[in-house]
């Protein structure tokens, strides 16, 4: 029954209505069309997927009609669904990862679609690709043994260049130009009035500056705090001193100049200590060493810890001071679950094959994505036994994101799911489609 009632719940947000009823009930089977490792989700995979398995009848230009409809609501399901998620803090916090993706695309005209830079592209691939720049917040919580990140919420990065020619095409509903990092303050601020808890970023360094921390902290107040990883160029300043007598003019803010990250990360080698810390999925034994500092970009205290391998270090740094040392780097180590998240998104859900070009059907497609992504998470989090990993790897103990979605799937198979979730005519599963789903990935 946790599957019924996730989706229960989400259908409660549709109108009473005979229209609102249907699109509810489409809505749900569309999730769950999602989740099910049948195929990509593109939406004539996704009405295949519902005809075929689950019996629903849908004429094809009512569903396309119905998957880039305006009337979806999606603030209100956001909100449901983040209310539904059990146990979102993390020692009395709630753990946001920020990053920005790209999702390229083949054809012409597709919305918020440009010629957007890949720093990660590799020597035969373009650095300039016509691509998505989608900037996405996402949960860090440590579900059944391991760390994983729902996403949260998603804006589209639109360069300024080509808001124009956007607009053109758009109509009324014009686009205004937002930085990334003005995406970002507005995401986290929207979660952080729905949720409870310190609020605690954890961003690599792009994100991790005062372009985010001034924003937040003017809004959340002492309630949010950063995570993220210093530049090794950047110049650390010892905490002021207290005088012995009162001078005139304003106290110092900053003490005595330490030098930049490099140059303080070979002088702490050798006074390092180890620590072990559950990092990557299973306990190690890190060398590190912490101290805290001033950050002059920040204007505020910081506990920086240098972490050091064998020939290279990384300097990472919270302005949360209560934080140890083993939390911050087991917190940014789990960081790394949003970029296993797009990849999830993109070829998993397959949100990556989807040509869709009209900006409402492009927007409800990744709002779908990302809510049966979150739905799967949050069912996994709410089984009594931790689902068993079907494709061993060397290395790695826990269960994927596959195993989840199987498990979903086996569960919306069962008969009482058409019978909480009526359709108009009668299921037809038969013995080959669900030796299909079992062999699916």
């Amino acid at each position: 029954m946790i599957l019924y009632d996730i989706l229960t719940k989400l259908k409660h947000e549709f109108s009473a209505s005979r229209k609102g009823e249907e699109r509810g009930t489409w809505f749900i089977y569309t999730l769950v069309a999602i989740i099910a490792p049948f195929t990509s989700s593109k939406t004539s995979n996704l009405l295949r997927c519902i005809e075929t398995v689950f019996g629903l009848s849908i004429r094809k230009k009512r569903y396309y009609r119905f998957m880039a409809s305006p009337k979806m609501p999606w603030n209100r399901l956001w909100h449901r669904l983040w209310g539904m998620i059990p146990e979102p803090l993390t020692e009395g916090r709630l753990i946001i990862a920020i990053d920005d993706y790209i999702n390229p695309k083949t054809g012409r005209k597709i919305f918020a679609c440009d010629k957007v830079f890949d720093h990660a592209a590799k020597m035969n691939q373009s650095k300039y690709p016509w691509a998505q720049n989608i900037v996405t917040i996402g949960l860090l919580k440590f579900i059944k043994g391991r760390w994983a990140c729902l996403p949260l919420s998603y804006r589209f990065y639109h360069l300024q260049k080509s808001i124009e020619k956007v607009n053109q095409r758009l109509g009324k509903n014009k686009i205004e130009f937002e930085t990334k990092m003005g995406q970002a303050v507005a995401m986290i601020t929207e979660v952080a009035h729905q949720m409870d808890g310190l609020i605690l970023a954890v961003a690599d360094s792009w994100f991790g500056n005062n372009g985010l921390w001034n924003p937040l902290r003017d809004q959340l107040g002492e309630r949010f705090h950063i995570l993220s990883r210093l530049r090794s160029n950047q110049n650390l300043f010892d905490n002021p001193a207290v005088p012995d007598k009162v001078h005139p003019g304003r106290p110092r803010k900053y003490g005595r100049k330490l030098g930049n990250t490099a140059s303080l990360a070979y002088e702490f080698r050798g006074l390092g200590r180890e620590y072990s810390i559950n990092l990557y999925g299973r306990e190690q034994t890190i060398l590190a060493y912490e101290r805290v500092i001033m950050l002059k970009t920040l204007k505020a205290p910081a506990r920086v810890v240098w972490v050091f391998r064998k020939t290279q270090w990384v300097a990472l740094f919270s302005t949360d001071l209560s934080l140890s040392v083993e939390q911050i780097i087991e917190y940014y180590g789990a960081r790394w679950k949003i970029e296993a998240a797009f990849k999830e998104l993109k070829q998993d859900i397959g949100s990556l094959e989807t040509q869709t070009r009209h900006p409402q059907a492009v927007t409800n497609h990744l709002h779908y994505c990302m809510t049966a992504m979150t739905v799967s998470w949050i069912y996994a989090s709410r089984l009594e036994k931790t689902p068993e990993r079907r494709h061993a790897v060397n290395g790695r103990r826990h269960f994927a994101f596959s195993d989840v979605r199987r498990s979903a799937t086996q569960a919306a198979l069962d008969d009482n799911f058409v019978r909480l979730f009526p359709v108009a005519q009668k299921s037809i599963l038969n013995s080959a489609i669900t030796a299909l789903m079992r062999m699916a990935a």
